[in-house]
Parts: structure tokens; sequence; C-alpha cells
């Protein structure tokens, strides 16, 4: 195949390619740097890369890549348990870390290599890997057992990046903001390796702030990566910042990904920027599977449309697809195409039972889908959808409605089982005010006129704060057990 970078080569090498911080490499760099520790790491099987956000983290995956061993990014913040079981899983040979950082205990007995970024002496190497071997091993969040290792072959790397650069007009030209955790499909392959791919820069901040949007986006990004924690912060300084309005106003693209956007932030950064946030729709499984595109209709609550190469559909329970694309028929998403993953490592059972015997990945993600194929995610299968009364409700939908009301600060939606109704609508509320919050009965009458009286919440718990993971996510398994 291709190389995964050509810019490494083919780039002025006084171009910048990476900035953490103060500290940054150019494509001459980049290129030197990775190729010296490329060359000592060839041949080695899996490695694993301890992923913080620097410098190293990004010198160590790329080196990888370009050796053409299996880079296995490590969560700094996992506990023991799970490192552990990662490491007797993934088996690699070695670790990669910055100088200077302490690793855990289960970690202490891999050799180690500090990945030097200054190196002088090495060499790009020639490219001898083929499309289907291993690029990555990225680990799920293990939500319903212990962590799987998805194998994610070169070629989806390249077919999603190469996708996404077709919808977002992704250029040489563009310089990428962005905070993400880089152990994570989001922020390593789409935030670090989408840059280098096309030739272009990344600015990474590493710690999220307002400020730092601010100062880059008006300093030659143009382009801002968030979840929608992150976009919700923004909405929420908006107001009182007009140097970080005008920095987004002057983005060219702002994106969302790794859960839901309420349409409420949506809104918010739309009337004070005049920008409007595109989200797109992936999984650790399946990398990027569709997108709102740059030239397209920026849709609130939409990740639009399927991504060159991807194949869509929604099927029912029994597996029969859906023919309906109403926007209101609920559906599972399953996808066909390069850009999906190869294996659950050391998993054939898992393997096998995550794709239909003509090669769909079933997703467990729920949807409705527009004429004109705009997709709506609408929750989880596992978490998200309510059969209430003979009616399928995505709790998403339901959650932003919450969001407009305006004594509600978060939403999440759950169901609980129900002797008539099989499952009832639970709401889990933090109120704006919590010496005053949204009585029960008021929040219930605002989503039943705004979506319909079956989707109306029937119980209402207040809490001070909704769990949620590292990339935003809310963890609707935490929300049960408080009830």
């Amino acid at each position: 195949m291709s190389p995964l970078f050509p810019a490494l080569t083919g780039t002025p090498a006084e171009r910048p390619a990476l900035r953490f911080g103060d500290r940054g490499l150019t494509y001459g760099e980049l290129g030197t740097a990775a190729g010296a520790l490329a060359e000592r790491i060839r041949g080695t099987g899996r490695i694993a890369v301890w992923a913080t956000p620097a410098l190293e983290t990004a010198v160590g995956v790329v080196a990888a890549l370009l050796a053409g061993v299996a880079a296995v990014p490590l969560n700094p913040k996992s506990g023991e348990k799970e490192l552990g079981h990662i490491l007797s899983d993934s088996a690699p040979s070695l670790v990669l870390a910055a100088p200077g950082d302490e690793l855990p205990s289960p970690l202490r007995d891999l050799d180690r290599i500090d990945v030097d970024v200054l190196a002088t002496t090495g060499t790009v190497p020639e490219d001898q890997t083929q499309d289907d071997d291993p690029a990555l091993v990225v680990y799920t969040s293990g939500t319903t057992g212990p962590p799987k290792g998805a194998v994610i072959p070169r070629r989806a790397v390249a077919t999603t990046l190469d996708a996404l650069a077709d919808a977002w007009q992704w250029t040489e030209d563009d310089v990428l903001v962005h905070a993400l955790p880089l152990f994570h499909v989001h922020g390593l392959i789409l935030g670090i390796l989408g840059p280098l791919r096309r030739g272009g820069s990344v600015r990474h901040l590493g710690r999220f702030d307002t400020e730092g949007v601010a100062r880059e986006l008006s300093s030659g990004a143009t382009m801002l990566f968030g979840v929608p924690t992150m976009y919700h912060r923004i909405a929420e300084a908006l107001p009182t910042d007009p140097t970080l309005a005008k920095a987004l106003a002057g983005a060219r693209l702002l994106v969302s990904g790794s859960a839901a956007l309420p349409v409420h932030d949506h809104e918010r950064i739309a009337t004070a920027t005049g920008r409007r946030v595109i989200e797109r729709y992936g999984m650790t499984e399946t990398l990027m599977n569709t997108s709102v595109r740059a030239d397209g209709e920026p849709r609130a609550g939409t990740v639009g449309v399927p991504l060159p190469g991807v194949e869509l559909r929604l099927v029912e329970d029994d597996g029969t697809p859906l023919t309906a694309h109403d926007g209101e028929s609920v559906g599972e998403i399953q996808v066909r195409g390069p850009n999906l993953f190869t294996e659950y490592l050391n998993r054939p059972d898992a393997t096998a039972a995550a794709f239909t015997p003509d090669g769909w990945f079933r997703t467990g993600d729920m949807a409705v889908r527009d004429a004109d194929g705009y997709v709506r995610i609408v929750g989880r299968k596992a978490t998200d959808l309510i059969k209430s009364g003979g009616y399928k409700i995505g709790a998403g939908e339901i959650e932003n409605a919450l969001l407009e009301h305006p004594a509600v600060r978060e939403a999440a939606v759950t169901g609980e089982p129900d002797p008539d109704l099989g499952e009832r609508v639970v709401a889990w509320i933090v109120p704006a005010d919590p010496q005053s919050p949204p009585a029960a009965e008021e929040l219930a009458s605002h989503v039943a006129a705004r979506l319909a009286p079956h989707k109306r919440p029937r119980t209402v718990h207040y809490l001070t704060s909704l769990p949620r993971n590292d990339m935003g996510k809310i963890m609707k398994r935490a929300l049960r057990a408080h009830d």
C-alpha cells in the first residue's frame, strides 16, 4: 500500500507538524525522530505506548507505524487491574514512554524505550507493509466486561482519513487545534494522524480550556475538534467572552464527536458566532462512518451522511433491513466497508458475534434516517432504546428536549421496568439552580409538547452532576446505581 504519511518525505522540512504547548516539531524533525525510533523497534511485535498528551506519544505512534508494528495506546488514567488485563491480552514486547514518566507497576517488568523527540540521525524507512497489517490495537471502554482490543488495520486508518478529507475539504493548509486524549480513536487517529496524513499541522492544548481555543484559532488554526463537554463549556463562556466568539467565527470547521452534542449547545454556539458545529459518527471498531460534510447542510442533532466507501443500513430487531427513511422509524445501525477493524484480539467468539454472516458490523447504535440520507443517532441499543407502550423511543431526542428547558443544566434519560408500559421513561436532571429544581410535572409537559405524550418522562431524579467518562459520554449504568 502507499505510505500512511507521504508528507514525511514530500513536504518541506521546515513546515510545522506537531506542537504541544511550547514544544514542537517540523516535518523534517518528525521524520528524523520517528525514523530513528522506527529503526530501533522494527520487528519487535506489538508495542505499548504510554499515551500521555505529549509530543513523545505522537512520535512513538508514528514510529510504530513507520516500522510496521502495531501500537497499543495505554490510557494513563487506567487502574492497575485494567492495565494488567490489557497487557496480558496484547502481550507487548516493550513500552514507549516520555523520559521521566513514572509508569505504574503492571508496566515495570516490560522493556522500556524512552522516546527521543530530538534525535538527529534517523531517516524515514521505505514502507513494506500490507493493507491488512495491524496498525493499532485500541481497547474499548469495557462497559459490558473487560475491555476488548480492536485490531485496526492500516487500510482502515488510511481510508477513514481520506474519506474525512473528502467530507471536510481537509488539506495541508489546515491547522487543527484540540485537547483530546491520545489513547482513543478521536484524539489519536483523527486528531494526530489525520493532520500528518494531509501534510498539515496540529496544535495540542494538553488540557482543554477556552482561552487556549481562542488563542490558537486567533493565530492561524483553522479547525477545532472536541467532545460535547468541551463545546458545552464553550457555549457557557461565549456570552461574556467576545474574544472566544470572534475566534470561533473565524474557524473553517468546528467538529464534535464521541457523543451526541445537545441541540441546545449547537444553537447557542451558532447564535454567538455564526458558525455551526458539525458532527460525525464513529466507533473504535469502525473508525468513522458518517459525517456532516463541509459543503453540506450543518443540521443540528444529526451525524450527516455515510462517508465515501462506507455502506450503512438500519435494521429491525430481527435483522430485517428497515426500508422507511422517514426520520421516525428507529433501527440499529449496521455498517460495512474498508474502515472496519479486523478482529477483537484473542476473542474469536466476540468477533463472530459482532458481524452478520454477510459482513455487516452490528454497531449497537440506534438511529433514524431522513429521506435525504441524514442519520440521527437516538442512543445505544443496550442503554438508550426504551420500549414503552408499544413504541420504540430513543433517549437522545428526549434529552435534547429536556435541555431546551431553561431550568435544566444537564439531562440524561434511561428506561426502567414498568408493569403496565413494559418500560417507562426516566429523566436524570442537573438543575440550573439546585435550590429551585423544575417540577417533574413541568418537565413531562415540556417534553410532551415538543415530541409526543408517550415520550414524556414518568419519573424524574435530581443530581448534582452526571457521571461521565474521559470522552464526555454519560455513563448510564452508573446512573442506574443511584436509583
